[in-house]
């Protein structure tokens, strides 16, 4: 019943019935009315492609663009055709196919010989998701960038600017990359040695890390067909030991494993077990077959870690403005209050040098002609900051004192003197120009500032040149223990010569014995021509075969 009730509540009748049609007219258009309008398309294709019906009735979407036609009965066909070729459309403005590249102009800071500079060169871009992967792998090789980096809120929306269809790798995915990266490149270099018979030298270097973990860095160095000069790293890895054979069997698995067996020379430090390596290789590189003057040259002495010894054994005995001027910049440098009101007296003394105060390591004599070069330049912010800040004089007291005007001219002499080894560490430390031919006016040079510096007046000075020249001449004093290979260099470089050559050695050895070196390495230059001719010539003659 209640049922019932509940039906009949739903089923009202309408207060006003509905109109009775007087005639068909009246039926057709209150028909015509109900009827449902038109709606507007509303796929995003219709704003590339203009519709219309053909002779036929058919239904068809015409290309904006390229004029193209298509059907698009939306019974039948729909707009999936037309959405494809909206992509594909090579004149379509708005979209950028793979196909088609962009033109860019890429800037230079080359300048022209008339004394302008390049605006830049011309060339064509296309987006690539392999080779933008590629490149990413190479950008974190080579900027030294941890692998999360690529995970970086700002590198995300730094490419989402830049480029919004790059879909950025995860961190796994990128190492993945640079191994891959790394593998490619080793098998093309690798390849390149077997297949080109390259003659290379070989640099290797042996330190021991905070873990007490030894590690050795093998480098090749080669010069190509094109003359052009390489610096290829080849290993780097922990070593048992930092013992004669260890070093000698890791360096001849390492050129077994590239495929190279012609070796010209091998540098290493200064030490005694670098010599029972080298003679460890010399017997092994002789039995490949492919030596030259069964390695007579082989061992080559590291002329950067010869200076470093040099210099350092004069330093033991630091002068006391080197301590005043080390005390000095650390009491300014413990804390950013001392170095904001070190700033003003720079200010206010008119010192407009953007240099900032450092500190030395006290096993390394660069840091510390790098410590004095940059403080001389404020010698009258520290006499101002002195009269300031009372706790500075009263601690430096305590210890060596303040740094006074004639610890200021000491310490200009001395950045003087560290300034020619530092400056010819960079000459000789270059890998990418050949340094062998400015060896030899490199260490003269050494040797002349030297003997000066033992006739100076200069106490302090005098004594530093004198122990400085016997850790010299321990190594360059006799010409006859030192490699020819560093006076073949000068005779080869046609600046210099053999005549060139006979007046150095006469100069730096005096007369007699300078004209007997130079007999020498004449001859050695002949015995070289002769190894390299009967070498050469040989596989020439295979290769005629």
């Amino acid at each position: 019943m209640a049922q019932q009730e509940t039906t009949n509540d739903l089923l009202v009748e309408p207060s006003h019935p509905p109109p009775v049609a007087s005639s068909q007219t009246e039926v057709d258009e209150a028909t015509s009315k109900m009827k449902r309008k038109g709606m507007k398309p509303r796929s995003a294709v219709w704003d590339h492609f203009s519709k219309f019906v053909d002779g036929s009735g058919t239904q068809k979407g015409k290309c904006n663009y390229c004029y193209k036609e298509f059907f698009c009965d939306p019974k039948k066909n729909g707009t999936t055709a037309l959405r494809n070729h909206m992509f594909a459309c090579i004149k379509n403005p708005h979209v950028m196919t793979t196909r088609q590249s962009q033109l860019y102009l890429q800037p230079s800071s080359s300048i022209q010989e008339g004394g302008g500079s390049h605006c830049g060169t011309l060339n064509t871009w296309n987006f690539n998701q392999e080779r933008s992967r590629r490149n990413l792998a190479k950008m974190i090789i080579v900027d030294e960038l941890p692998f999360m980096f690529v995970e970086g809120e700002g590198f995300k929306e730094f490419m989402e600017v830049t480029q919004p269809k790059f879909r950025i790798p995860s961190r796994w995915t990128v190492s993945r990359d640079c191994y891959d990266l790394y593998m490619e490149e080793r098998k093309k270099l690798k390849n390149y040695f077997q297949n080109s018979n390259q003659r290379v030298c070989i640099t290797t270097d042996t330190w021991t890390s905070l873990q007490r973990i030894n590690y050795m860095c093998i480098t090749v160095h080669y010069v190509d067909d094109n003359w052009t000069l390489h610096k290829k790293i080849l290993n780097f890895c922990p070593i048992t030991s930092h013992k004669g054979d260890d070093i000698g069997m890791a360096v001849e698995s390492c050129l077994l494993n590239w495929g190279i067996k012609r070796v010209f020379t091998v540098t290493v430090d200064n030490a005694s077990s670098n010599d029972v390596a080298i003679a460890y290789l010399k017997k092994k590189i002789v039995g490949w077959g492919f030596s030259i003057l069964n390695c007579k040259y082989l061992h080559m002495r590291c002329i950067a870690h010869i200076i470093n010894l040099v210099v350092v054994d004069g330093l033991k005995e630091t002068n006391v403005s080197v301590k005043r001027v080390r005390e000095a910049v650390r009491y300014i440098r413990q804390s950013p209050a001392r170095l904001q009101k070190f700033k003003s007296c720079c200010e206010m003394e008119g010192i407009e040098s953007k240099s900032s105060l450092c500190l030395d390591v006290c096993t390394r004599w660069n840091s510390t002609y790098l410590m004095l070069n940059v403080a001389q330049k404020f010698e009258n912010a520290f006499d101002r900051y002195a009269t300031i800040d009372p706790c500075f004089k009263f601690d430096l007291q305590s210890s060596d004192g303040l740094p006074d005007s004639l610890d200021w001219e000491n310490v200009r002499r001395l950045v003087d003197f560290l300034g020619h080894f530092y400056d010819l560490t960079l000459r000789i430390s270059g890998s990418r120009y050949v340094t062998s031919n400015i060896f030899f006016n490199e260490i003269s040079s050494v040797d002349c500032l030297l003997q000066e510096w033992q006739g100076s007046n200069d106490v302090e000075l005098a004594c530093m040149g004198e122990r400085m020249k016997v850790k010299f001449d321990k190594y360059w004093g006799d010409p006859d223990k030192m490699n020819k290979i560093v006076y073949i260099a000068v005779v080869v470089d046609p600046r210099y010569k053999l005549e060139f050559m006979e007046f150095a050695l006469s100069t730096v050895y005096g007369k007699e014995k300078g004209m007997e070196l130079a007999k020498k390495i004449k001859l050695t230059v002949y015995e070289l021509f002769d190894e390299y001719k009967k070498t050469y010539q040989a596989e020439h003659d295979v290769v005629a075969m």
